[in-house]
C-alpha cells in the first residue's frame, strides 16, 4: 500500500507540481502507510478500501468543509454568496474581492489549492484502477458482475473529476496512467467532453443500482446525475444541445431504474428531511458523502458558513466559524416572504439564545450590544443604514446566514450526523424541466411546469400555494433560473447555472457590476503549473 500511496502523490498534481500534496491533510498519516502493495488487497474488504480511497479525498475539495477547492470557486464567484470583509477581519488579500468582481489572476493562493486538491483526485483513481486491474479478484470471492461495478465507480469517479476541472478550468490536461507522460499538454475543452462523456455512458451502465448497501459510493442513480449534468451544459461546453440525451437520463433516475434507498428515489415531503442530520437515508439524495461525527469524519461546515462563537448559544453547538460567507442582499431578497425556505434554510434577525427569548449580545462592531442579522453588508454601526454598502464595508452581522443542515443540538443522539448531498432528485425534476424547455424554444410546456411545481409546492403553506404555483404563463427561463436558486442556494451549483444562462459576465448582484468579459467563464491555469509542465497553455485572456 505504501507504493499505492507514492504513485497517488506522485500523480497528484499530474507531474505538474508535487509539493502541492501538501494541501490535503494526513495523505501520509494512514493506517497501511507501512504496508507494501504485495501484501494488500488480501480480501474484499482491503479492495473496497483502496477503491474508496479517491471517493474519500473528493470531500477536501467538494464540499463546503473548509478547503478552497471547487466549492469556493463554484459560489463565491457567483450571485448568492460572498465574504466580504467584516471591519478587521476577513480580507485576507483581497481573494474574496477578487472572486466577486472577477478580477482573479493566475497567481491565486486558493485556486492553486484547489488545482492540487482536484488532481490529487485524478492521481487517486488512476493507481488505484492500475491495482485493482491486477487483482485476481476470483480468488478473493469476488464475482465478475460485482468487480466489473467497482471498477466502474472508480472510471466514473473520474469522469466526475474531469467534469468539474472541465466546468472550473476549461482546457486541461488528459491523464489516465500513473507518471505518463511526464508533463501531459493541455487539451481542449472539446476533447475533454467528449472524454467524460464517453467515459460515463461507458461505464455508468455497469453501475450497481443505488441501495442502502452503496450509501457513499458511486452507484448507478450518481452515474446518471452526472449525466444528466453533463447533458444539460453540453450547448454551453462543446455548442452542442443534448436536451433529449439529458431527458432520457433524467427519465431512468426519475422512474427508478438506477435505483434508490427504498428502491426509487423519492422528493421530501419536506424542506428539512434532505438536509437534517438523520439525512443517511435521505429518500431524494441520489450521491452523497458519508459523513458522520461518530464515526470520525464529520462534516464540518462551520469554517465557510459559521458566524462568531456567540452563534453556538443560539444553536447549542460546539462548533464556531470564521464568520465567512454571507448571502448576498439581493440573492436573499429573491424569495418572497412566504417561502418557507426563506424561513428554514437562513439565519436571520435577532438571534436568541437556545431555548430562551434572551438576544445574545455582539461581538465587534455590536460588541454588547443586542445581536441580529441584517440584509445589508455596510457599517450600519457607524450610521450608514441607506447605502448600497460593498465587500470593503461588512460587519459582524452583515448578511443572511447559512441553516440549510442542520447538526441538532449538543444533547442529540444524531449530533453532527450530516450527510453531504452532492445530487438530490430535485435537481433531476429541475434538470428535465430546463431540458423541455430549451427544447421547446425557451417556453414552458405542462410537464415542465409540473416538475418544478412538485418540488416548489414544499415551500408554501396550503394556503399560499394557489397565488405561488406556476403556470406555462409564468415560468420562464428567468424564472426558472431564479427558482433554481432558491431551491439549491448553500449546494454548490450556481456558477455552472449562472453560466449557462449567461449571467456569469453580463449579470449585475449586489454591488457587482457585468465584465462583459466571456474568458472570465473559465479560470487561469496557475502560473506555478505552467512554470513546472512546459507543455502547458494558458487559458485566454490570461
Amino acid at each position: 500500500m505504501k507504493s499505492y500511496i507514492k504513485k497517488a502523490m506522485y500523480v497528484a498534481a499530474v507531474g505538474l507540481l508535487a509539493s502541492g500534496m501538501n494541501a490535503c491533510t494526513n495523505l501520509e498519516e494512514t493506517l497501511y502507510s507501512e504496508l507494501n502493495k504485495g501484501n494488500f488487497y488480501n480480501n474484499k474488504v482491503e479492495v473496497l478500501q483502496a477503491a474508496l480511497r479517491p471517493f474519500t479525498h473528493m470531500q477536501a475539495w467538494l464540499a463546503p468543509t473548509g478547503q478552497s477547492g471547487y466549492y469556493y470557486h463554484a459560489e463565491l464567484s457567483a450571485d448568492q454568496l460572498a465574504w466580504p470583509q467584516k471591519g478587521r477581519h476577513g480580507y485576507d488579500g483581497g481573494d474574496h474581492f477578487r472572486q466577486h468582481y472577477h478580477t482573479w489572476t493566475d497567481n491565486e493562493g486558493r485556486m492553486r489549492t484547489a488545482w492540487v486538491l482536484m488532481w490529487t483526485g485524478v492521481g487517486y483513481v488512476n493507481a488505484a484502477l492500475m491495482d485493482l486491474e491486477q487483482v485476481d479478484y476470483a480468488s478473493l470471492g469476488i464475482s465478475d458482475t460485482e468487480m466489473a461495478a467497482i471498477l466502474a465507480e472508480l472510471r466514473v469517479l473520474r469522469a466526475f473529476h474531469y467534469m468539474k476541472i472541465m466546468e472550473l478550468w476549461g482546457n486541461a490536461p488528459i491523464v489516465t496512467t500513473v507518471g505518463e507522460p511526464l508533463n501531459p499538454p493541455t487539451q481542449s475543452r472539446a476533447e475533454i467532453f467528449e472524454f467524460v462523456k464517453t467515459e460515463l455512458e461507458t461505464y455508468v451502465p455497469q453501475l450497481l443500482p443505488y441501495s442502502t448497501e452503496l450509501i457513499g459510493r458511486v452507484s448507478a442513480a450518481a452515474g446518471y446525475a452526472m449525466l444528466a449534468d453533463l447533458y444539460l451544459n453540453a450547448e454551453y461546453f462543446v455548442g452542442t444541445p443534448m436536451w433529449d440525451e439529458c431527458i432520457a437520463a433524467c427519465d431512468r433516475i426519475i422512474n427508478g431504474q438506477a435505483g434508490g434507498i427504498g428502491g426509487a428515489p423519492v422528493l421530501a415531503d419536506n424542506l428539512t428531511e434532505t438536509f437534517s442530520n438523520t439525512n443517511r437515508n435521505a429518500r431524494e439524495s441520489l450521491f452523497q458523502f458519508a459523513f458522520s461525527r461518530q464515526g470520525g469524519f464529520t462534516f464540518d461546515w462551520g469554517g465557510f458558513f459559521m458566524g462568531y462563537d456567540n452563534i453556538r448559544e443560539v444553536l447549542n453547538v460546539g462548533y464556531g466559524g470564521w464568520n465567512a460567507f454571507v448571502v448576498i442582499p439581493t440573492a436573499f431578497d429573491a424569495y418572497a416572504e412566504n417561502d418557507l425556505r426563506k424561513q428554514q434554510w437562513f439565519l436571520f434577525g435577532p438571534q436568541y439564545k437556545y431555548g430562551t427569548n434572551e438576544q445574545i449580545l455582539g461581538t465587534e462592531e455590536w460588541n454588547g450590544q443586542p445581536f441580529a442579522y441584517v440584509n445589508s453588508i455596510r457599517r450600519e454601526s457607524e450610521g450608514d443604514l441607506t447605502s448600497e454598502g460593498s465587500m470593503a464595508e461588512g460587519e459582524e452581522n452583515s448578511g443572511a446566514r447559512f441553516h440549510k443542515y442542520k447538526s441538532g443540538t449538543l444533547e442529540d443522539p444524531n449530533y453532527q450526523e450530516n450527510h453531504y448531498i452532492i445530487y438530490r432528485l430535485t435537481e433531476i425534476y429541475f434538470n428535465k424541466a430546463e431540458a423541455i424547455m430549451r427544447k421547446n424554444g425557451g417556453r414552458a410546456t405542462q410537464e415542465a411546469v409540473d416538475l418544478i411545481n412538485a418540488s416548489r409546492q414544499r415551500a408554501f403553506t396550503t394556503e399560499d400555494w394557489p397565488a405561488a404555483r406556476y403556470t406555462t404563463a409564468t415560468l420562464t427561463m428567468d424564472e426558472l433560473l431564479e427558482e433554481r436558486g432558491r431551491e439549491f442556494i448553500f449546494e454548490g451549483k450556481r456558477r455552472t447555472d449562472i453560466i449557462r444562462f449567461g449571467k456569469f459576465t453580463n449579470g449585475s448582484w449586489w454591488d457587482h457590476e457585468p465584465t462583459n468579459d466571456p474568458t472570465r467563464e473559465i479560470y487561469p491555469i496557475p502560473h506555478t503549473q505552467l512554470a513546472a509542465n512546459p507543455n502547458l497553455v494558458q487559458n485566454p485572456g490570461y
